[in-house]
């Protein structure tokens, strides 16, 4: 069974890797929505950079789930709902940008005085998406009856959108979304081959596949994922964690990133990486100098 689980993970990640190679080709040629400037910001230099990254690394993650061996069918269909669901809601906010309220408590706080703004419309969709993904996972081994079931659903499907929420608070700076998600998405992969756990192996890799195959477009300041490529990278994530853990170990995951998301409302990411040697040195990794 292990070669199944390698075969599975290396798969997972080719697929990515190489499907979202080429949608980026694709969508710098021809963008999937309006044209070039569509899709240009200005990223922290002051420079121009393109958000198609994000699509391509939808597209990418997206035909890696839908294609990859090994997977049962309704674990196929929750990687398809939260990677395609946290990216288009990404892309909308992207888009759409509406408001001035900033962050994860601006947005709650604006849509509580009536006011709904495109960040409040993602935060409610990828809850939902990630809900939805959540229910299609199967049963977890010895969680019996209703009570179980919900709470393991309600479990997964927070640890879902929380992941594509806080992966979105790393893509600041270039490469630094990538680099977290190989951080959290390495060791459940690393596990998943150890135990021999085939789903969790391919559900890892498949984001981490298409994440690396563009991450010299991200270090190299031409490309950002943006709140689409972000969003389905943790959401996948996410999911990955909810299919390989133990309920332990799931809410374990789920306090680090609810407590980091609480953390960005009153920190910056930036000043505190930039401020540790060591997190300094692996976020410069790869990038230009400042």
């Amino acid at each position: 069974m292990a070669h199944r689980t390698w075969l599975g993970a290396l798969a997972g990640a080719a697929i990515g890797a190489v499907a979202a190679r080429a949608a980026y080709a694709a969508f710098t040629r021809r963008p999937p929505v309006g044209d070039e400037k569509t899709w240009t910001r200005t990223n922290h230099r002051g420079e121009p950079i393109t958000l198609l990254e994000g699509p391509a690394f939808v597209a990418g993650a997206g035909a890696a789930a839908a294609l990859a061996p090994g997977l049962p069918a309704r674990v196929r269909a929750a990687a398809v709902v939260a990677g395609l669901g946290g990216g288009a809601l990404g892309a909308y906010d992207d888009l759409g940008e509406t408001g001035s309220s900033k962050g994860f408590k601006g947005h709650l706080t604006a849509l509580a005085r009536g006011e709904v703004t495109s960040g409040a419309v993602k935060i409610l969709g990828i809850g939902a998406a990630g809900l939805a993904a959540a229910a299609l996972l199967p049963g977890k081994p010895g969680s019996h009856g209703g009570a179980a079931r919900l709470a393991d659903t309600l479990i997964d499907g927070a640890l879902i959108a929380g992941g594509a929420n806080l992966a979105n608070l790393f893509d600041l700076r270039p490469g630094r979304a990538v680099k977290a998600g190989l951080l959290a998405g390495g060791p459940l992969l690393a596990a998943s081959l150890v135990k021999d756990a085939p789903v969790g192996a391919a559900l890892a890799a498949v984001p981490l596949g298409a994440g690396v195959a563009l991450l010299p477009e991200d270090l190299g300041e031409r490309a950002m994922l943006g709140d689409a490529g972000a969003n389905a990278l943790g959401a996948l994530l996410g999911l990955a964690a909810a299919a390989t853990l133990g309920r332990p170990a799931r809410l374990a995951a789920l306090g680090v990133v609810t407590g980091l998301t609480a953390a960005s409302e009153k920190v910056s990411f930036t000043k505190v990486i930039a401020g540790n040697r060591v997190l300094n040195r692996l976020d410069m990794l790869g990038r230009r100098p400042r």
